[in-house]
């Protein structure tokens, strides 16, 4: 390569971003191999609590995926073709949730080279099954929806201009990838509560409303996910291009979805305090007074969905670009909270065996340093893959709408 351009590469922030991103994606690679070959022992996880940081990253992905076909169904199923363009990034980052939901699910079962029994051996009454099904035929709809997006880009339209044109020709049956989108999503959105929601031995979690809590919580922090992550690449790139009305608009959409899930937020907690049950009682107590408060009342309900609903429901705050990026990102915090609380509680706390034991122990779980270590790959590699899309498939693209005024670029125009 040229001393200049090589200079040039070395110098841009692309560059030393993509290499920090890689270095974290080969350590994480690295623990991945000892998870595989050592198995799950290496790791704290215990029979007491089998699920832990891998599956907190794991609900958090899908989640903030949801803004793909929440999206979809506005644009193909409600005819509000002008938010296209925010569809197609929020189907992107879903086909990038949805793969890092695969990686850590990977890690989590212990035995990968099984993953494929739930698709050969079906279970019909489990509700993992149903979501292991839906996921995988979710994810080959979003592999369907992002194809025109890799059809598009002109790299692949010069090189290959046949399988350019192909895949391109794919968004033809987009309302009917929609469709299948949003049936599949919403179902196992929903059974991904419902899986918590069924289990009687841990009371905190034995509740018919986790899966419509679940499901709202996604429509809450997708869309979010997509007009942050739109915002924060118009600011860093000179190749992502917004429009601010179609931001600003799902912005306001995400402050009144707020307003309906503080309310089934609210009735979900109020709901359980009203007896006393063993298991549940303790639980809540180590939600609302133990070691998850902080968690609870400060990144859950006050960031995670009072602040922000305030900013994006106000036009005056919300069209300040500084505001309405940190209130999209205290939603996105706030589901990760969520998740986190809505996992860990319900392991927190059991009851002993032995029938002279009736008092509830409390016990604790912080993740092993393979498990941060493989945990920050696969976030690593989620940043990475969106950073490849900004840079080389335009996937924030409105047409010839500017960044408004307010958001600086951080780069220059030759990155």
């Amino acid at each position: 390569m040229n001393p200049k351009r090589l200079h040039q590469a070395l110098t841009q922030p692309f560059t030393w971003w993509a290499s920090g991103l890689l270095l974290l994606m080969g350590i994480g690679a690295v623990g991945g191999v000892l998870v595989f070959t050592r198995g799950l022992v290496i790791t704290n996880l215990s029979d007491t609590v089998p699920w832990g940081l891998w599956i907190g990253i794991d609900l958090s992905s899908i989640a903030l995926s949801a803004g793909a076909f929440t999206l979809s169904a506005a644009v193909y199923l409600l005819g509000l073709k002008r938010f296209e363009p925010v569809a197609r990034t929020a189907v992107f980052i879903g086909l990038i949730g949805y793969s890092m939901a695969l990686m850590t699910l990977l890690l989590d079962i212990g035995r990968p080279d099984r993953f494929w029994h739930a698709l050969v051996f079906w279970n019909v009454h489990s509700p993992l099954w149903e979501v292991t099904m839906c996921v995988a035929l979710y994810f080959s709809v979003l592999l369907l929806e992002t194809a025109p997006i890799f059809g598009r880009a002109a790299w692949l339209r010069d090189r290959w201009p046949r399988l350019g044109g192909f895949l391109r020709g794919i968004h033809r049956v987009a309302p009917i990838l929609a469709v299948a989108g949003l049936l599949l999503s919403m179902m196992h959105q929903s059974s991904l509560g419902a899986t918590y929601g069924i289990l009687k031995a841990r009371p905190i979690w034995y509740q018919p409303g986790l899966a419509g809590l679940f499901l709202v919580s996604a429509v809450v922090a997708g869309p979010a996910l997509a007009v942050l992550a739109s915002m924060i690449a118009a600011r860093v790139s000179s190749r992502a291009r917004v429009d601010d009305h179609l931001l600003d608009a799902v912005a306001r959409f995400v402050g009144w979805a707020l307003v309906v899930y503080l309310y089934l937020r609210f009735w979900d907690l109020l709901s359980m305090t009203y007896s006393y049950e063993p298991g549940r009682t303790e639980a809540l107590q180590l939600l609302m007074r133990g070691r998850l408060s902080v968690n609870f009342w400060g990144g859950e309900l006050l960031l995670g969905i009072l602040v922000p609903m305030i900013i994006l429901l106000s036009g005056r705050l919300r069209r300040q670009p500084s505001l309405r990026m940190v209130a999209l990102a205290l939603v996105v915090g706030g589901l990760i909270a969520h998740r986190w609380d809505t996992n860990m509680v319900g392991q927190m706390v059991v009851f002993s065996q032995q029938p002279e034991l009736s008092l509830p122990l409390f016990v604790t779980y912080a993740p092993s340093l393979v498990e941060i270590v493989t945990g920050l790959g696969v976030v690593a590699y989620g940043l990475f893959a969106f950073s490849l899309g900004v840079r080389y498939l335009n996937i924030v693209e409105h047409g010839e709408a500017s960044v408004p005024a307010g958001i600086p670029r951080l780069t220059p125009a030759t990155d």
